[in-house]
């Protein structure tokens, strides 16, 4: 196929073929070391992927007075000599966190769709065979960070400007503030969702497309790009049939939580025990994205074969 457009693509067809890739991995035979083995690639693909909780009580809160902002002025003067170290040293500490986490889930990336692709719980051998890959999605992704960061400080710097320029005027035209404001999470929204399309695909396609020989990420991308500027309308319905998983995955989650009384919850909170727990989920939805790239040609398969026994089994090859 040479993504013309021409062939037959389709959202609900690698379904059925996750779901058995699904199986062969974890099922066919049952082998818990190789689920813990999976499972550490999974945690280290997703290690920049904590979710967040949130929710709160019903509360009403009137604000500080100026008395209070006062006094906590001046106790924040008084103690500005340890409080910009402390602040410089965790900011510090904070980057260099996150920048390795990062570069683990750039590598773990490569590590996880080698466990999926190959039926086999390997941590060594894709470590290492796929170090340039991994590296050079770990400078893009750096990049994509860097450049999202510029996007939304300034638009985050600007909201808090204009909330207390209203507070300091005790809001009395409040108007201009709430258009302002309104204006810059509009322009958040956008930056989001095109952050968000970028990390999408890329961890989605032009990753596959790296583990099949594309060390350097920008030359994935611009192979994934051949195949986007044509097929824009069938890319579109993969994001939004995404959305309707999301909605499944999210709903057998949360009952499950509930069937177990928040155990199930708690347990998938600890860092790779979550992930080993959800790999099923996990596995699925990292041979889904894949089956469906391997629509557009067969250039694309990053599967090993899978053939069939004279009783209608589906094993894979090696």
């Amino acid at each position: 196929m040479d993504g013309t457009g021409e062939q037959r693509v389709s959202v609900i067809d690698p379904l059925g073929p996750a779901v058995e890739r699904v199986k062969q991995i974890l099922f066919k035979p049952f082998d818990i070391e190789k689920w813990f083995v999976i499972g550490f690639c999974a945690w280290l693909a997703f290690l920049c992927n904590g979710g967040g909780g949130g929710g709160g009580g019903n509360f009403h809160f009137d604000g500080p007075s100026r008395r209070e902002m006062q006094e906590v002025k001046n106790v924040f003067m008084e103690n500005l000599a340890w409080i910009i170290p402390v602040f410089v040293i965790g900011l510090a500490i904070g980057l260099t966190l996150a920048v390795l986490f990062l570069w683990l889930s750039s590598r773990g990336k490569f590590m996880f769709l080698h466990c999926v692709a190959t039926n086999r719980g390997e941590v060594k051998v894709p470590w290492h065979k796929y170090r340039e890959a991994g590296n050079s999605l770990f400078m893009f992704r750096l990049v994509v960070w860097i450049i999202s960061s510029v996007c939304f400080i300034p638009l985050i710097a600007a909201m808090v400007f204009l909330i207390l320029i209203g507070a300091k005027r005790d809001f009395a035209n409040p108007v201009p503030i709430i258009i302002g404001i309104a204006l810059l999470v509009l322009t958040m929204i956008l930056f989001g969702l095109f952050f968000s399309l970028l990390n999408k695909f890329t961890k989605d396609f032009v990753v596959p497309i790296m583990y099949l020989g594309t060390t350097r990420c920008v030359d994935g991308w611009r192979k994934f790009l051949s195949i986007l500027s044509v097929n824009k309308a069938r890319f579109l319905l993969y994001i939004l049939f995404q959305l309707v998983i999301g909605l499944v995955i999210g709903g057998i989650v949360f009952a499950l939580g509930l069937f177990t009384c928040g155990c199930a919850c708690c347990l998938m909170a600890i860092p790779y025990i979550g992930a080993v727990l959800l790999l099923p989920i996990l596995i699925f939805e990292r041979s889904y994205s894949v089956y469906y790239l391997g629509q557009y040609g067969k250039e694309f398969d990053v599967f090993v074969p899978l053939s069939v026994t004279d009783k209608g089994e589906v094993l894979f090859d090696g």
